[in-house]
């Protein structure tokens, strides 16, 4: 049966958007002093509260994740979920921690609000504050959360601690281990450690399947689940001349464009050497990168020296990218690391042709040749030459536009994820769904 199209995030009815300020905190008693949870959440008939208190029936998702910043892709399927789970029979609750004085985070908000997302924020202060325990504790126990859904080493890690005193169901989402830092091998440990006590792990790309059943997850828990977008909000609106001018691009220039955080694993530098070869053959090309990140210093700074900088346009952060994909005579994913990524599904699904990196699940979705070219990570002359290819054929870069949108539209549909995501809850939470 073909669902119910969701809700659009301009309904009349306001989306939720709490601080967990407006929420009961576990006071020092312990849980006997917590309110029951057959209290309202609140006598305010504000239509942010009074959402979250409705469809008390269908069985409640708490989707939880840890951020700072504006967050990252992540956050497309997180946020786009609750309106297409809505009308399936599931209420889902965004639950995101974040540093409290964290500027970034009124992003999330927005993009929240934009989705119809409802969104409880949980200040976070550190790994030590257990506030963040007592304040997750009320938020089950009120809302009779039936599904715990992780997606990250801390939340699920949190979730293991919670279902002692609330019961629950437990998934998580793997979405790839990418930025590597100091702490990056014991988080690794804590989450893999964490993994194999989830009743169910879905693992966004063939690659983390398998490590997860490296490190222990039986094979029964695990379930392939790739990312989706929603074909009808990714449909390109105006022509690539038209776009550059408004981005204030030469409309002759060829424009090579890539979205992302501007860190090591992105390897942005590849692509910036690549484009400085293309430029050396006499190409009129100019790169757009969109994103921020620590790396923003040190690739200005290579542009530079490479004398490319006034052809290397680096516009930072952006609340709407869509504008720059459509820009874009062709997206370039150059990352050394990466699950299924979004932006690649967002440029097929824009119509824009796209060179990407061979790494993890991304052949799954760009056949070489057929919708897309791939290279070999960190091959610099490589990517140069599948850019060179790109701009001396017209009818090559016609095809994989057109290629691209049917892989989305055909393969990748977010109200078919969202089915799949539906049918294992429905598993879960049946009788014969334990692990």
């Amino acid at each position: 049966m073909t669902p119910s199209h969701p809700r659009s995030p301009a309904s009349n009815l306001s989306p939720l958007t709490l601080d967990i300020a407006d929420l009961p905190l576990c006071p020092p008693a312990g849980p006997t002093a917590l309110l029951p949870v057959t209290a309202p959440l609140s006598t305010s008939t504000s239509p942010h509260v009074s959402r979250i208190s409705a469809s008390r029936a269908a069985p409640v998702i708490l989707d939880t994740r840890v951020v700072t910043g504006s967050g990252g892709g992540p956050e497309k399927t997180i946020l786009n979920s609750p309106r297409f789970l809505e009308p399936l029979g599931y209420r889902m609750i965004c639950g995101y921690m974040h540093p409290p004085a964290d500027p970034g985070y009124e992003v999330i908000r927005q993009k929240a609000e934009r989705s119809g997302a409802p969104l409880i924020s949980i200040p976070d202060r550190g790994p030590w504050d257990w506030r963040v325990v007592t304040e997750l504790l009320s938020v089950c126990r009120r809302e009779k959360v039936a599904i715990w859904h992780g997606h990250d080493y801390k939340t699920n890690a949190l979730g293991i601690l919670l279902k002692r005193f609330w019961p629950m169901r437990l998934v998580t989402t793997v979405h790839g281990w990418v930025q590597h830092t100091a702490r990056t091998p014991l988080y690794y440990k804590l989450d893999q450690l964490c993994l194999t006590r989830y009743e169910r792990v879905i693992c966004v790309s063939d690659d983390l399947l398998d490590a997860c059943r490296e490190c222990g997850v039986p094979a029964r828990n695990l379930v392939l689940l790739e990312n989706g977008i929603d074909a009808t909000e990714y449909t390109r609106r105006q022509s690539v001349a038209k776009a550059k001018t408004a981005l204030g691009l030469p409309v002759t220039g060829f424009v090579v464009g890539a979205v992302g955080r501007l860190s090591a694993e992105k390897a942005f530098d590849v692509l910036i050497r690549a484009v400085h070869a293309v430029i050396r053959k006499g190409h009129d090309v100019r790169l757009v990168i969109v994103g921020e990140g620590g790396e923003r210093a040190k690739l200005e700074r290579l542009a530079a020296e490479l004398g490319i900088g006034d052809r290397v346009c680096l516009p930072g952060w952006q609340a709407d990218v869509r504008g720059y994909f459509e820009a874009m005579d062709v997206f370039a994913l150059s990352s050394l690391r990466e699950g299924l990524p979004n932006v690649v599904l967002e440029a097929m699904a824009l119509e824009v042709p796209v060179v990407a990196t061979r790494v993890n699940g991304v052949p799954r979705l760009v056949q070489d040749g057929r919708n897309g070219l791939l290279v070999e990570a960190g091959d610099e002359a490589g990517l140069a030459t599948a850019l060179l290819g790109m701009i001396g054929n017209e009818g090559l870069r016609t095809v994989l536009r057109e290629t691209g949108r049917r892989t989305v539209e055909g393969r990748y549909s977010f109200a078919t994820r969202m089915q799949k995501l539906k049918q294992l809850y429905d598993e879960v939470l049946s009788p014969s769904g334990r692990a």
